[in-house]
């Protein structure tokens, strides 16, 4: 019996150890010449492609673990307003708590000024189209000029929908002015009309703010969002007086589309869809020019050198070439406006970085260690974009040069150059960002610039 086991476990062993050889064979490579003798062309043509193939491999792993090196290495010598937009960027990406306290069960009227143009509808299909409610969002035609046709046109969505209300300017009296000044009527009753249309909204229907859109806009998805998120920023910070949608710079080339989100401040009032408080209106109503109201809103003395929020990407588009310009500003620049057609949720965005006790400091610091470039060089720089360049210039002149040559308007009102904050205009050129800044002490708007 005792020999009998011995035979059963020494013929086990061996069956495992059969099975562990035929197991394991495939892996186990015994050392062998490259060729052997006999070997044929063929079968050398073969081990030596296939030697040239694994060579291959190796050098491109090789070159990808150098490139990431090369990256870590870049990333480390990261220049600060490199590092100022990077982390702007990503806090607008990962940060879901909004650190300003949001306003409760607010109400955001939207009034729209009307005349004459029956493509009203448009505009106002849109805002119904995007409006995500009711309740939050009514909407006020206020309509000048006792045009019948776009009163029609106006009528059949008070008709359809409570939420929308229309009041007509009462006063249609004729302008009267010199002979000089005939041309700009136009301008003379725009002014009346939106003094009278504030009024209507602040004091008749006692409404704390409103978003201001005219009747030849389209608007953004998510205009509304941009609005409803912006809007604490109007409530928190005193330094800020309006909440706008356009951006004066807003052509394909100097924009950063592939940043929808961003947002910044501006001395330069943008107006063409802008959120303005109850407050903000009693302040300027008294001394309300009786022309140009925009412009009158870009003299830092009437608005007490307080700021704007504008986009980098404009949430609004004009489509009214025939107005009171007669199409000129709409041929040279409007027409080339880009709208943004990426939803951005603002109100879950962390918005902070836009008061002014942080966006002041985070933006000089961001310039001050941008590389210095003549705007002939941005534009002929054939070299990849490596962060941010500071275009200097030292006067009025200057500025219009480089203007003119990134692409940028180039005109003042009251000495501010349109979107500049600080004197210094960002934009984004042949894929960096780009600071057209004062080469020299600023401290304040010059407005003999003109």
């Amino acid at each position: 019996m005792r020999l009998n086991l011995k035979k059963v476990f020494a013929a086990l062993a061996f069956v495992v150890f059969f099975w562990l050889i035929i197991t394991y064979s495939p892996v186990m490579e015994v050392p062998r010449p490259m060729f052997r003798k006999g070997s044929n062309i063929g079968d050398i043509e073969k081990r030596i492609l296939k030697l040239e193939k694994e060579i291959g491999t190796q050098s491109s792993e090789i070159t990808r673990l150098l490139d990431t090196v090369k990256e870590i290495q870049k990333r480390k010598s990261t220049t600060k307003d490199e590092m100022y937009e990077i982390q702007v960027l990503e806090r607008l990406k990962n940060e879901q708590g909004r650190l300003l306290p949001p306003p409760s069960n607010p109400v955001l009227p939207v009034l729209v000024i009307a005349c004459d143009r029956v493509t009203v509808k448009r505009c106002l299909d849109n805002l119904i189209k995007f409006r995500p409610s009711k309740e939050t969002f009514p909407i006020v035609v206020s309509q000048d000029c006792n045009h019948n046709a776009t009163y029609q046109v106006i009528k059949q969505f008070t008709d359809a929908d409570p939420s929308i209300t229309v009041v007509r300017q009462p006063d249609q009296s004729e302008v009267v002015l010199p002979r000089q000044k005939i041309k700009f009527r136009g301008y003379y009753k725009i002014a009346r009309h939106y003094r009278f249309a504030l009024n209507h909204v602040f004091t008749t229907l006692k409404h704390e703010s409103v978003i201001i859109v005219e009747d030849d806009l389209d608007i953004s998805p998510d205009f509304f969002e941009y609005f409803l998120g912006t809007y604490p920023l109007l409530l928190n910070d005193p330094s800020i007086w309006c909440i706008s949608a356009w951006n004066d710079n807003g052509k394909r080339d100097v924009i950063d589309l592939a940043h929808p989100e961003l947002l910044h401040r501006t001395d330069f009032f943008p107006g063409l869809g802008w959120l303005l408080r109850r407050e903000s209106w009693l302040e300027l109503e008294p001394n309300w020019p009786p022309a140009f109201f925009d412009d009158w809103l870009r003299n830092p003395e009437n608005t007490r050198g307080r700021a704007c929020i504008r986009p980098e990407v404009s949430r609004t588009y004009s489509f009214g070439k025939v107005g009171v310009s007669k199409g000129l500003f709409f041929d040279l620049h409007l027409r080339h406006m880009q709208l943004n057609t990426q939803f951005v949720e603002f109100t879950k965005l962390n918005l902070t970085y836009l008061l002014k006790e942080n966006y002041d400091e985070a933006l000089t610091q961001a310039v001050a260690a941008a590389q210095k470039m003549s705007a002939d060089e941005v534009m002929t720089s054939r070299a990849p974009a490596a962060g941010a360049v500071r275009v200097p210039y030292m006067d009025a002149r200057s500025f219009q040069k480089a203007a003119k040559k990134l692409g940028l308007m180039d005109d003042f009102r009251s000495g501010i150059p349109r979107t500049a904050y600080f004197g210094i205009v960002t934009c984004f050129v042949r894929g960096r960002r780009v600071y057209l800044a004062p080469n020299f002490n600023w401290s304040q708007y010059d407005p003999s610039w003109q």
